[in-house]
């Protein structure tokens, strides 16, 4: 697997290349809502009409874990998280950037040993979502808005459902509630990671894998879209649980 510049060491460095493909994507997604946003008509047509259309479906997941009020709240949030999952899981996909580094680098945490293990091959771009970290700062920063949301609606209810329908039921509560941003994050990182792996054998085999590359970019882009969907409609069903009314 090709090495990546670091700031820092351990748990607390920074991936710049993570740093530089979340930069891109919000760039991307400012820039194409800016552009759909830009002449509104009655009658839309091009980009307009394309991103309306991506607003009603976004609408509809909304409002399969939400009732209609609630749904037009979250709206623009799940809206940006798709959009914002989509492009992170494409960019790796259509835009994978590297380049050969001989010489080290200490102070980005290129040294020998890791240049040596990577061979040399330095990765400057990638799908962010293909990082362990941005999955789970994802999915844990959903978890922890619907908790907020959940105990500044009704604090006593919100409490009172842990140890429903009975009081030993409050561990298997709290396990509920750690495992859901955990398979949150792990869906989305497990099925970007492998298809960049996968991408990156490939180009490495040269040119005896153009077909099977080629198959496999096209169905790395549908998976990519299908995860950005499941992300956001798992995302409004934790927030659905937090602040529906029967909660």
């Amino acid at each position: 697997m090709e090495a990546t510049p670091k700031l820092g060491s351990g748990i607390w460095a920074i991936d710049l290349t993570v740093v530089l493909g979340s930069v891109i994507v919000a760039a991307i997604v400012l820039l194409l809502t800016i552009l759909a946003s830009r002449r509104l008509s009655m009658r839309p047509t091009g980009l307009q009409n394309f991103m309306e259309m991506v607003i009603e479906f976004i609408q509809g997941v909304t409002r399969m874990s939400l009732d209609h009020k609630q749904a037009d709240k979250f709206l623009g949030m799940a809206f940006t998280i798709f959009l914002f999952i989509f492009f992170s899981n494409q960019l790796g996909v259509i835009f994978m950037l590297s380049a050969e580094v001989h010489e080290p680098i200490p102070s980005l945490g290129l040294t020998s040993e890791v240049l040596e293990d990577a061979h040399n091959e330095v990765s400057i771009i990638k799908s962010p979502t293909a990082d362990l970290s941005v999955a789970f700062a994802l999915s844990f920063a959903i978890t922890l808005f619907a908790h907020f949301l959940g105990i500044r609606k009704n604090p006593k209810k919100y409490a009172k459902h842990y140890f429903e329908p009975y009081i030993p039921m409050f561990p298997l509560h709290i396990i509920d509630e750690l495992a859901k941003p955990t398979t949150h994050g792990m869906r989305l990182w497990a099925n970007i990671f492998a298809g960049e792996v996968l991408i990156i054998i490939m180009l490495k085999a040269g040119l005896l894998a153009g077909l099977p590359l080629l198959i496999w970019v096209g169905f790395s882009i549908f998976v990519g879209t299908i995860q950005a969907f499941i992300f956001t409609v798992l995302a409004m069903v934790y927030i659905g649980q937090k602040v529906a009314d029967d909660h």
